[in-house]
């Protein structure tokens, strides 16, 4: 059956590359980004390569309004991606502007996105599947990245309590935490290789998980394990640790 598939953040590499498997499968694409612009080449690859209905949509995370874009949408998606993110400088506890623009697309957008799609999804008693992109940096605070880590672990945690609140009205909700990604948002970093997916591997991983209903998944296992053993080193040891 044929879905309609809303992704936020389409000008990420990860979306795109959801975009791809979704319409190899002859689904509906509707792409969101900054600018119309720079989805222009995206939606126009897709057309022509998998002869699929793309349509582009404007949806600035720190200035535009949810309800305005469903209102924009041909109709309700079947099933959501939010692929948009900031990482920023991790640390920029004296740069208010940096600290905001950070929790604002990693956390405040996010949920008041998903809050307004559920609201209409509810109203008109449809199911769906909605998929955000957390991180493994949510699952315990390092000093490397506390900023970004706290609103991945806020939106972890909202997704897991969203998870539990859909339930009851059809709607499904995945939590994906990938790890490193090769990606323009990363580049330039000295990324470890086998702890770092790339946004096809990603990409598989959520349509894998949505496809088998799963509530939580991390793209690479180790990570799973990893973040266990992180999670669990006794803070007067982790304290002194350069993580």
């Amino acid at each position: 059956m044929k879905k309609n598939i809303l992704l936020v953040g389409a000008n990420s590499d990860v979306a795109q590359a959801i975009a791809k498997l979704r319409a190899e499968n002859g689904h509906a694409l509707w792409l969101t980004g900054r600018s119309l612009e720079a989805l222009q080449p995206i939606v126009a690859d897709l057309k022509l390569r998998y002869e699929v209905e793309v349509s582009a949509f404007v949806y600035d995370a720190e200035t535009s309004n949810p309800e305005a874009l469903i209102l924009a949408l041909p109709g309700l998606p079947d099933e959501v991606h939010l692929a948009m993110g900031y990482l920023g400088n991790p640390i920029c506890i004296e740069d208010a502007a940096e600290t905001t623009r950070i929790m604002t697309v990693n956390f405040t957008a996010a949920v008041l996105l998903m809050n307004a799609l559920v609201r209409s999804l509810i109203q008109e008693k449809r199911n769906a599947v909605l998929v955000g992109i957390s991180s493994v940096a949510g699952d315990r605070g390092r000093k490397s990245n506390f900023l970004y880590g706290a609103a991945k672990a806020g939106f972890s945690t909202y997704l897991d309590g969203l998870r539990n609140f859909g339930y009851a009205h059809g709607i499904h909700v995945v939590t994906v935490k990938p790890g490193f990604i090769r990606s323009k948002m990363t580049a330039g970093l000295p990324l470890p290789g086998p702890l770092t997916a790339t946004p096809q591997q990603v990409a598989k991983a959520i349509v894998k998980a949505v496809r088998k209903r799963k509530g939580r998944v991390y793209v690479l296992p180790i990570w799973e394990l990893i973040m266990l053993i992180v999670r669990n080193i006794p803070d007067f040891v982790f304290k002194k640790m350069n993580l």
